[in-house]
């Protein structure tokens, strides 16, 4: 079958729905480990008394944190509906954050299949998660696309190295275990969407200190060998490119490479350090554009900076553009904030 073809029949398979089996209960150590994976000190993402001075009732959970649950959640959707590659490689997210998720929140998890394209003889794929709280509310939507790669594109040698180093039950080869495929979409009926971020931005600058061309400060965030393990424990990512240079390498890069999500994870903290709100970012979309790459000496350094594209005087709102680099490669192709000031 050709790749036209594989993705005609993809297509036919966008609206594909289901939903996580139980709920996701967010606890405040999985707020504090996640934090620490993507260094981000904010206090409210550690301490309880600190966050409710803001206006919350609990720990805030950091603006990627549902990357964690999603990865989980996913699963289901890479074996049994999007197949035929062998490997899929990440390339943009978008994160609406339409209230800042806290401890305590008991959160069900939709997955969608929500696009199918196929852009210079490569299948872009978007999965959506919807995160509804325990009072019907839509507090967060994810939406993730990858690259599908067939063996064309893959080493053949990957395949057995991978299979010798993963852990167990973690399929990241593309497995068909699809079976009798049905579809199932998503029922009639749109979910609460909470107002919760546009609400409350206490210690956002002001919206008269602002103007657009403004810079953000320059930040440095320092990433070593040890730090991919520990997100990769945390997030869930095993994907062994981020941790043995042999596979990194087979796949065509120069050595072990930073999780894409650890570095929007950096970024996301980078804009909410700026804010001092963790509440004031609503939306956070990235095109990543390569890879940091993360020697087992010395580390990767990646260079934060941060402008003001622009304002709306109505609502107080702005646009923020993120940098990211890396020994002089752009991480982020292009990246947005959506925020909301005093």
């Amino acid at each position: 079958m050709t790749a036209a073809a594989e993705t005609s029949e993809l297509e036919s398979r966008v609206g594909h729905h289901y939903q996580a089996d139980g709920t996701y209960l967010v606890g405040r150590e999985k707020v504090r480990e996640f934090a620490r994976a993507v260094q981000n000190y904010h206090p409210a993402h550690w301490d309880v008394a600190a966050a409710e001075a803001l206006g919350f009732p609990d720990l805030v959970a950091p603006l990627t944190f549902t990357s964690a649950p999603a990865m989980a959640c996913n699963q289901r959707m890479f074996e049994s509906v999007v197949i035929g590659y062998d490997m899929y490689l990440q390339t943009e997210e978008v994160f609406e954050q339409h209230r800042p998720i806290v401890a305590g929140d008991e959160l069900t998890v939709d997955v969608e299949l929500t696009s199918v394209r196929r852009i210079a003889g490569r299948d872009l794929i978007t999965v959506t998660n919807t995160f509804t709280d325990a009072d019907g509310e839509r507090v967060h939507t994810l939406h993730t696309t990858v690259v599908g790669v067939t063996g064309d594109d893959v080493d053949p040698a990957i395949r057995s190295k991978i299979q010798g180093v993963m852990m167990h039950d973690v399929n990241l080869l593309g497995v068909d275990e699809s079976g009798d495929y049905e579809k199932t979409v998503r029922p009639d009926g749109a979910a609460r969407i909470s107002e919760g971020a546009a609400t409350r931005t206490p210690t956002t600058p002001s919206f008269d200190e602002v103007a657009v061309g403004d810079d953000l400060p320059i930040h440095h965030a320092r990433l070593s060998r040890g730090d991919l393990v520990n997100y990769a424990g945390v997030s869930g990512d095993a994907n062994p490119l981020h941790w043995d240079p042999d596979i990194a390498k087979l796949a065509g890069q120069p050595d072990v490479i930073a999780h894409g999500m650890l570095t929007m994870g950096l970024g996301a903290g980078f804009g909410s350090s700026w804010l001092g709100d963790p509440g004031a970012i609503t939306r956070y979309a990235i095109r990543l554009s390569q890879p940091a790459v993360v020697p087992a000496s010395g580390g990767a350094d990646i260079e934060f900076g941060g402008r003001i594209k622009s304002l709306d005087p109505q609502t107080r709102t702005g646009v923020v553009i993120v940098t990211a680099k890396s020994a002089g490669r752009k991480i982020f192709g292009l990246a947005t904030l959506e925020v909301r000031f005093r």
